[in-house]
């Protein structure tokens, strides 16, 4: 039986425009909305195979404001069984910060006979592109870690990750309990269910304080979006003047011969 967290945060939608924060420290969300990251939309995948897989369960934590309450309910649909929310504004907080607050969850559940064999986490984040999380909370737990996995198996207290390394696919074998970060593509993240959104609805959040009353900060200077993609508009005429400037197009892109 192997028990799995994940830790996931609300963040803008970027599949439209990125906008910045006035003060460049974040992506703005207003005019997008919020939702998961495809990290951690595959760390979910993961964890609630393997925890079908060796009848442990899969749980979900966040740190965020009330609002956050919206992606746990989310992952619950997902499959996960069990939700717990740190209750705080992420804007102050740094990647020691948060993985202060992910160490000091899986610390209290443990106290409380909550072990969590696997911690899960996204590759980075979404909107700030912090890669440290899972690393600096490997450190805090004293477990082993890998990040940018693809796909995560656990089989007799052995876990089985698989990663794509600079010369090719590299497979690790860890001792649980364990940290992986995983990086979108290895496997295909399932879509909520009518039953499972209902399902979520009636599941508990556990809800937590901060353990820390002095966070030391992102301490970003700021983030910057790359130059917008240079484009050309070429017009080819009006009505049937045009027809013989969209052939010669379309024969340079090889459509058909002229």
């Amino acid at each position: 039986m192997s028990n799995v967290l994940v830790a996931i945060k609300r963040v803008p939608d970027s599949s439209g425009e990125v906008l910045l924060t006035p003060d460049a420290q974040g992506v703005d969300g207003r005019f997008v909305g919020f939702t998961i990251s495809n990290h951690e939309l595959c760390a979910l995948e993961l964890a609630v195979q393997i925890a079908v897989a060796t009848g442990g369960e899969a749980s979900v934590v966040t740190i965020g404001t009330e609002d956050a309450a919206e992606q746990l309910r989310s992952a619950l649909a997902l499959g996960c069984t069990a939700a717990t929310h740190v209750v705080a504004d992420p804007v102050g907080l740094g990647p020691s910060d948060v993985a202060e607050e992910i160490a000091a969850v899986v610390r209290a559940h443990e106290a409380e006979g909550r072990s969590h064999d696997l911690v899960l986490l996204g590759n980075d984040a979404a909107d700030s592109g912090d890669f440290q999380v899972g690393i600096r909370l490997a450190y805090l737990l004293g477990r082993p870690v890998v990040a940018g996995a693809s796909v995560v198996e656990v089989t007799d207290g052995v876990a089985t990750v698989t990663a794509e390394g600079a010369l090719g696919t590299d497979t690790y074998e860890l001792p649980v309990p364990a940290v992986v970060t995983v990086l979108e593509g290895g496997v295909e993240p399932r879509y909520p269910t009518v039953s499972g959104r209902m399902k979520a609805k009636k599941i508990a959040i556990e809800e937590r304080q901060p353990a820390s009353s002095s966070p030391r900060g992102a301490k970003r200077v700021k983030l910057t979006l790359p130059p917008p993609t240079p484009n050309q508009v070429q017009i080819l005429g009006e009505g049937a003047t045009a027809v013989d400037n969209v052939k010669k197009v379309l024969a340079e892109l090889g459509v058909f011969s002229r």
